[in-house]
């Protein structure tokens, strides 16, 4: 699995539990009635729109850290 595979999955898997925990807020007896799960949410949003713009992104650092591998570019691509 590449890195770029991963940062996607994990991004993803954040966001649905950000708002998985913001809809618990509606269940009274809800450990986790905190409506401040959407930050989160918008944290996650706002560094993959900077990781878009600046081709640079703090989780693919960690994941190379760990060992994950990165996709091979071609020539076409490096361009």
């Amino acid at each position: 699995m590449t890195i770029q595979r991963m940062v996607r999955i994990i991004a993803g898997f954040f966001i649905i539990l950000s708002v998985l925990l913001y809809s618990e807020t509606n269940s009274p007896e809800s450990i986790f009635a905190r409506p401040n799960w959407l930050w989160f949410t918008l944290f996650v949003g706002v560094n993959l729109l900077q990781s878009g713009l600046t081709k640079w992104c703090l989780m693919e650092d960690i994941l190379k850290k760990l060992g994950l591998k990165g996709e091979k570019l071609s020539q076409s691509q490096k361009a």
